[in-house]
């Protein structure tokens, strides 16, 4: 079994406890306006070129024999400045399951593990699924999900865990359409599903200006969430700048003096992570 993959990153150390390794699986439902990972919307592999440094010398856009640059129009080894690469390549399970055991020894001494984030990595539940069940007993395995999912998917996924690290964007239905695309309707029945069981977790809130942070959202998604743990993120005015790289255009105009933390006094059992 295969599963398209973006980025996968060593020794992170924000997508769980420890030092974790961390899968960034390729392709997401939603399309939120501030989303960090461009490179990561889209479930096929597609070019990514850094603007910054080109010398628009044009040897990229020349004709060249590699077959792997052939659906991409242009070379993705030639580039003098190596600022052409390709953001996606599939994986084989038992591939990606040898590489993330070579950090076993690490999790074991910092208490840390494998996270799989994305794009949203339900979107390739039946690997996700297999490479879990691998891992299972001998490294401790984490998911970073939107929650966008069947509540099939959703429970299979969660149940195969150690630990699920969960968006709550919005509890407006309206609000959550307007800035993501989707209904939240599936989102907010798996969170309460989550809420219930007795798998551990952690939601999580992207504190974006004016859009999530206003204290009616907070307070809502306070009222929902109770007692639950919840990580509050700061906004990152760097988001913006891998849009042109993958041909996309980010359409948030947000200044670092907009960025701020808000009261969030109300709810329970909330940090912030700036």
């Amino acid at each position: 079994m295969k599963a398209t993959i973006f980025d996968i990153k060593e020794f992170a150390l924000n997508d769980g406890e420890g030092i974790r390794t961390t899968v960034f699986f390729k392709g997401c439902p939603l399309r939120c306006a501030w989303c960090h990972n461009p490179e990561g919307l889209s479930p096929a592999p597609e070019l990514y070129i850094k603007k910054n440094g080109c010398r628009n010398c044009g040897l990229c856009k020349k004709d060249c024999r590699h077959p792997e640059c052939k659906p991409f129009g242009r070379c993705i080894h030639i580039c003098p400045m190596d600022l052409v690469s390709v953001a996606g390549r599939e994986w084989n399970v038992n591939e990606l399951y040898d590489m993330l055991m070579r950090g076993k020894a690490i999790y074991e001494s910092t208490g840390g593990g494998v996270t799989f984030s994305g794009g949203e990595p339900l979107m390739q539940s039946e690997f996700l699924f297999e490479i879990l069940e691998m891992l299972r007993g001998k490294v401790h395995t984490a998911i970073e999900t939107s929650g966008f999912a069947s509540e099939n998917v959703f429970k299979k996924i969660a149940s195969a865990c150690d630990f699920v690290i969960m968006d709550i964007k919005f509890i407006s239905g309206e609000l959550h359409k307007k800035y993501t695309g989707c209904s939240n309707e599936k989102i907010l029945d798996n969170a309460k599903w989550l809420i219930r069981s007795n798998i551990p977790h952690l939601f999580r809130t992207p504190l974006i200006p004016t859009i999530t942070d206003t204290e009616d959202n907070l307070r809502a998604i306070s009222d929902f969430i109770g007692e639950e743990k919840i990580e509050l993120l700061k906004y990152n005015t760097l988001a913006s700048a891998k849009y042109a790289s993958v041909g996309r255009v980010f359409d948030l105009n947000i200044s670092s003096e907009e960025v701020s933390i808000p009261n969030v006094s109300f709810f329970k059992n909330a940090t912030v992570r700036k």
